[in-house]
């Protein structure tokens, strides 16, 4: 059986065979991209934080071709929609690829049985808006991914890469890494309207099998990767509760992080960069010494500071923010990343003890910001029983999803089997197991073929 990306190719062609023969009628190219296990970073990313995190083993897989419609309208299919209960196929008109609002305006308006195709088609449209695509031209694409679904893993983001460089692929379109990671991000941001960092994205791209990415997220500086000490793994543990990045919660705290940039600011008379995460731990006490106020209502904010350097989010008048803890987090998350990535570069056994208890301290911030969740605490909680475990965090967005388990290899095994029990034996749900790895989508040029 073909290992890696051969078999993700594998599949997608024997699923297509299988099931959707007729769909392409001229040539086309296939691209694969895996999603990525969040280690260290998570919601820091959007304010400017370093993060550490490393593609998985699951992958999406996509095909496209050039035209094939009518009115260059775009067509998609997804080979395991029906598993998820989500509509096979849809097609959207040409008229949406006019500007990236017209396909903001249809996501919105969309059943949720077709709504997964704005992340597919959202790609066509934002070529086209960045003169790319050419005007009037449709696509027909073709996905099918194991990334699982909301389970905090980046299933959208492995989605959007490996159609975006199909689709680059089939148009000669030439786009390093990290450009086709920020279009993906914009797909997310502006179509889907999920307001997302761009980890996600530039690890699904660039990521290494076995390795850390370690990217500062201002906008997006690869800094190299990191290899885990032999003797030491990192898996995730899917809580089956899902989680979204385009959900209130999520979006709340990001919103509320930037409120806290612009107070630091206003009161420092300082830019820090544009980034929060550039305000040390010990800037954050000399500028604000009684620390940040525990809450804040929009409309309070709005009359102080005006509004926030954030494109994609704004201050709701009517809500209240979470503005201390979402601030804190990003602002020592960063001390938190450096610290953990000095402690893997030791290696000895004290230092990694020290490196899992950042990722608790992590943890414990995101349910601080309100992004933790009974489940996700029971993992860690259940982690930390087992013989061998160092640490344990929540991922991505938070609010469910996945938990990474830092662990001796010698207990790999047994620690995911006992967490597999206990947690199904509580919970009634029996929990995904992420481990593995597989190289990022620019490790594996795209196949050409014809149908």
């Amino acid at each position: 059986m073909p290992q890696g990306p051969e078999r993700d190719f594998t599949s997608f062609e024997e699923a297509r065979k299988k099931s959707a023969t007729g769909f392409f009628t001229d040539k086309f190219a296939v691209a694969r991209a895996p999603g990525r296990l969040d280690v260290m970073g998570g919601i820091a990313d959007y304010s400017g934080s370093l993060v550490a995190e490393t593609p998985i083993a699951q992958a999406a897989v996509a095909g496209a071709q050039v035209g094939g419609t009518d009115g260059g309208s775009v067509v998609v299919r997804s080979l395991n929609a029906e598993s998820e209960s989500l509509d096979e196929e849809v097609a959207l008109p040409g008229e949406l690829f006019i500007n990236p609002v017209s396909l903001l305006r249809w996501a919105k308006d969309a059943p949720k049985s077709q709504f997964w195709a704005a992340y597919v088609a959202g790609c066509v449209g934002i070529l086209r808006a960045e003169s790319l695509w050419p005007r009037g031209v449709g696509a027909k694409i073709l996905v099918r991914s194991d990334v699982p679904l909301g389970a905090g893993v980046s299933s959208s983001a492995a989605i959007e890469v490996a159609t975006m460089r199909a689709l680059c692929a089939i148009q000669q379109i030439n786009l390093d890494g990290l450009t086709l990671a920020r279009l993906c991000q914009r797909v997310e941001n502006e179509i889907v309207d999920a307001p997302c960092g761009i980890m996600d994205q530039v690890t699904s791209a660039l990521g290494e099998a076995g390795e850390l990415l370690l990217l500062l997220c201002q906008p997006a500086t690869v800094q190299g990767t990191l290899k885990i000490p032999d003797n030491w793994r990192v898996f995730g543990i899917d809580s089956g509760v899902k989680h979204s990045v385009a959900g209130h919660g999520y979006t709340n705290v990001r919103i509320a992080a930037f409120m806290g940039a612009k107070i630091l600011a206003d009161t420092s008379g300082e830019g820090f960069g544009g980034y929060l995460c550039n305000i040390t731990p010990e800037k954050y006490r000399e500028i604000c010494p009684n620390s940040l106020p525990e809450t804040l209502s929009g409309s309070e904010f709005i009359q102080k500071h005006g509004g926030i350097l954030d494109s994609v989010t704004r201050v709701e008048p009517k809500d209240s923010y979470a503005v201390r803890a979402s601030a804190e987090h990003a602002i020592f998350e960063m001390q938190r990343v450096k610290e953990f990535i000095e402690l893997l570069q030791d290696g000895s056994e004290a230092a990694m003890n020290v490196a899992g208890s950042r990722m608790l301290t992590s943890h414990a911030s995101y349910s601080r910001c309100g992004l933790g969740s009974a489940e996700t605490d029971l993992l860690a909680d259940l982690a930390l029983s087992c013989e061998g475990v160092a640490g344990a965090k929540i991922t991505g967005g938070g609010s469910g999803g996945t938990v990474c388990v830092l662990c001796k290899a010698e207990h790999e095994e047994t620690v995911i089997q006992t967490l597999v029990e206990q947690y199904s034996q509580q919970t009634g749900i029996i929990p995904r197991v992420i481990r593995g790895t597989s190289p990022g989508a620019f490790a594996t040029k795209p196949r050409q073929t014809v149908s």
